[in-house]
């Protein structure tokens, strides 16, 4: 009877840290399935928080990837002038963001290999705001230098076929969008 209490306090003190460990993520829904991204809330919790709460407001739905280079990645997040069935201009998408003020940069040891999803931003580091990048393959130029906001879990199969840009910066004409992007805390 003694082990069987020990056993039971020892999965009731083991409950929270297993809750503690979850990681959020963020659901993005692809014309060819589900990408599911656990969200780095350790390395970056601003960005995690902003990226959060546009996608609970729904800000981040059927916006395009206006900008996709083959071997490197997939950019998206221009909630201004990328969304697709509102205001979506493509001379303009890739320069707008969010209503909410840029951040500033958060950046860590975590290194942009594929699957990493980082926070796109102009030449300043600390004007990243809404739009984000997946990377189709290891970028290490970027360590250090933008902020990684999470890592693909599952669905890299579906970013992989997300239409490539055929234009010198990556532009691409009739671009995939992001159908719906939820958030699961």
């Amino acid at each position: 009877m003694n082990m069987f209490k020990l056993a039971l306090a020892g999965l009731m003190l083991a409950a929270p840290l297993a809750t503690a460990a979850h990681a959020d993520t963020l659901t993005i829904q692809l014309k060819d399935g589900p990408v599911v991204i656990d969200l780095a809330k350790d390395v970056a919790p601003k960005h995690v928080a902003q990226i959060e709460a546009l996608a609970e407001k729904g800000a981040y739905d059927n916006v395009v990837f206006h900008r996709v280079i083959d071997g490197f990645m997939a950019q998206t997040g221009d909630v201004k002038y990328g969304n697709a069935d509102k205001g979506y201009d493509p001379s303009l998408a890739g320069t707008g963001g969010s209503d909410l003020p840029d951040l500033p940069a958060e950046f860590s040891s975590k290194p942009f290999e594929r699957g990493t999803v980082g926070m796109a931003r102009a030449q300043d580091p600390n004007s990243a705001n809404s739009q984000f990048f997946i990377m189709f393959a290891p970028g290490d130029f970027l360590n250090g230098q933008y902020t990684v906001v999470g890592t693909v879990k599952s669905g890299m199969e579906f970013v992989d076929k997300i239409k490539r840009g055929d234009g010198g910066n990556g532009e691409v004409s009739n671009p995939d969008r992001m159908i719906k992007v939820t958030v699961q805390k």
